[in-house]
């Protein structure tokens, strides 16, 4: 609502006023005697509302929705200079956000507004530091990520089976979540609340055939070769379809790349919400807006919203806005940093409103935009510009804006800004703003939001011309592994393929050496050597931090050879690495199947 200065005619006038948000009584024309129990059957244009054989009851009439995005096609009257206040639109208005009016539960609230103002629920303010989720955490790879992350001070939370090995492995105070990314039922989307990053280490487990020691040891030296077999589930469980279930448990909270659509159309989606009209009426003004669905209106000829709409500043009105009614289920845009909206400007400054209450009579966080007439613009409003404001003034002890609880959206042009000041592109008359998409967005440069551990040789099953006696045991004995290679290569195409800004590490053998060696970094599939699971876990973490990492695929080695083990001397330890130099090396759209798909063999 804005503020606006009006007599008051009376102080049941003024409650009702409050039930809208505005700090000023709708006119003199609306008084107490028109406030009497039969004004809601009797004196309202027809069709309104018609009581039926219940008492205190209302039946709803389909003629009447005139303020939802599948609008009426009627002119809107209103003119510059137009001086009667329409009540009947006004009760129209507190209908399509209220619901249906029970004349008993509408004076009781009445009643309670004349005893004084309802405080708002207080705002829970969203934990900004960002979690950090680690699949695969009692791995080899993966408790070194832990580690490393904790030793850094980083927010960091668990995705384990076992509670028990988990809390004796990493410590009883471990922030952990117990579930099975081969069992979407168990991924809870409430578990993952605050994940911001994922590294996941999840990989199928491997052993000799000869058996193992209970810590592993055969397999996790990596070097001496021992038969192998798969053991417990299979790599298209883990490595394909786990990988599915994973990333859509943490999309919401890890977000997309092109962002989240909260309203409109693109290519291959849609989404309406409805709008209704919230104007100066509400405070005796006779500006008249409406929302409207134009089926060819977009820059490309497609559908587009249409908010327009006659505004006038009789009875000291001002301003006209729409606003969704409140959504189902509250939007979690967290993952974010903005709105960007899609429209074609008329060179005027309008405002977009957002709340995170259900309250009707709530603080609406808000920026101001400008527009370039006759141009499709997109103008992106990052959330840290909203300031909170009430009724046209900042309220300086507001609750921080919280992205996790999106109650509505409002868009409105009005001839004020904030704390008086008054908008200098306002002039009366009729306007249009076509806005065919509001969506979130994530700003540039962007960094990987999942990191991936996956393997060297992805891409070698079945790749013409190559010498198997030169490659790895799990490029030789793919098929009967499970056709584990395969089954990892699917699960990165997943992950490439899901929206979701992505590093993957392919390690080649993986050793428990000590981090520390020269790296060699390549791509297209092709190197072979070994790597320590300490100096994976270190290049995982830095690609959470470089846009270099982002959208990478490839592979990684040290320059030791298998031949010679690596030891670090406790007393003069390498100096950590500038993970960067590496990762700048790195060239999009590589990822060793460019072979295969030129040789048209199936992986």
């Amino acid at each position: 609502m804005e503020s606006c200065s009006m007599q008051i005619s009376s102080p049941l006038s003024s409650s009702v006023l409050n039930l809208q948000g505005c700090s000023s009584p709708f006119g003199r024309k609306f008084s107490n005697k028109s406030l009497h129990p039969q004004l809601l059957s009797s004196p309202l244009p027809k069709p309104f509302l018609q009581p039926n054989d219940r008492p205190q009851s209302f039946v709803y009439r389909q003629s009447f929705l005139c303020l939802s995005s599948r609008t009426n096609g009627r002119p809107i009257s209103a003119e510059a200079g137009k001086q009667n206040w329409d009540f009947g639109r006004f009760i129209k208005t507190l209908y399509f956000f209220n619901g249906p009016p029970s004349p008993a539960k509408f004076f009781e609230f009445l009643i309670e507004k004349l005893s004084g103002p309802s405080p708002s629920k207080p705002v829970k303010a969203m934990d900004t530091s960002g979690i950090i989720l680690v699949a695969g955490a009692t791995g080899g790879v993966g408790r070194r990520v832990v580690d490393i992350l904790r030793k850094k001070g980083l927010p960091v939370r668990v995705l384990v089976r076992n509670e028990e090995k988990a809390r004796r492995m990493l410590g009883p105070d471990i922030d952990l979540i117990v579930g099975d990314i081969t069992k979407a039922s168990t991924l809870v989307p409430e578990y993952f609340r605050g994940v911001r990053k994922v590294i996941n280490a999840v990989s199928v487990i491997v052993g000799p055939k000869e058996g193992d020691t209970p810590d592993r040891a055969k397999y996790s030296q990596g070097i001496k070769f021992f038969e192998p077999e798969i053991k417990g589930d299979s790599p298209e469980t883990v490595e394909y379809i786990g990988m599915e279930n994973l990333i859509n448990a943490v999309k919401g909270s890890v977000g997309l790349r092109k962002g989240k659509l909260l309203f409109g159309f693109e290519e291959n989606s849609s989404r309406e919400l409805a709008w209704g009209a919230l104007d100066d009426v509400v405070m005796g003004g006779v500006s008249e807006s409406t929302f409207e669905i134009d089926r060819r209106g977009s820059e490309i000829g497609g559908p587009t919203g249409v908010f327009k709409g006659v505004v006038s500043t009789a009875n000291n009105g001002g301003f006209t806005s729409i606003r969704t009614r409140n959504f189902s289920v509250p939007e979690d845009v967290s993952a974010y940093d903005g709105l960007e909206l899609r429209l074609k400007g008329d060179g005027r400054r309008y405002k977009l409103i957002i709340r995170t209450s259900a309250d009707w009579d709530t603080v609406g966080y808000t920026a101001s935009f400008d527009t370039v007439a006759g141009q499709w613009q997109s103008i992106r409003l990052p959330f840290s510009f909203l300031r909170p404001i009430f009724r046209a003034r900042t309220v300086a002890d507001a609750p921080p804006f919280d992205p996790t609880n999106i109650a509505s959206l409002q868009l409105m042009f009005s001839k004020f800004e904030y704390d008086g000041k008054l908008n200098p592109t306002f002039v009366e008359g009729a306007f249009q703003l076509p806005v065919s998409s509001i969506q979130t967005y994530i700003k540039d440069p962007i960094c990987p939001r999942f990191v991936h551990v996956s393997s060297a040789g992805v891409t070698r099953p079945g790749r013409p011309g190559l010498d198997l006696s030169k490659q790895p045991p799990a490029v030789r004995l793919n098929k009967e592994l499970g056709f584990i290679l395969t089954f990892k290569l699917k699960g990165e195409d997943v992950l490439r393929e899901s929206g979701i800004p992505y590093t993957i590490v392919r390690p080649c053998a993986l050793t428990e050496e000590p981090a520390g060696a020269d790296l060699i970094f390549d791509q297209g599939d092709n190197i072979t050597g070994k790597i320590s699971r300490e100096e994976v876990a270190r290049i995982c973490i830095a690609a959470l931090e470089s846009v270099y990492a982002c959208d990478k695929t490839f592979e990684v080695k040290s320059v030791i050879p298998f031949s010679e083990p690596f030891t670090v001397d406790p007393e003069n330890r390498p100096p950590e690495k500038d993970y960067n130099v590496y990762f700048k090396t790195l060239k999009d759209g590589i990822t060793g199947k460019e072979v295969l798909e030129e040789s048209r063999v199936p992986v």
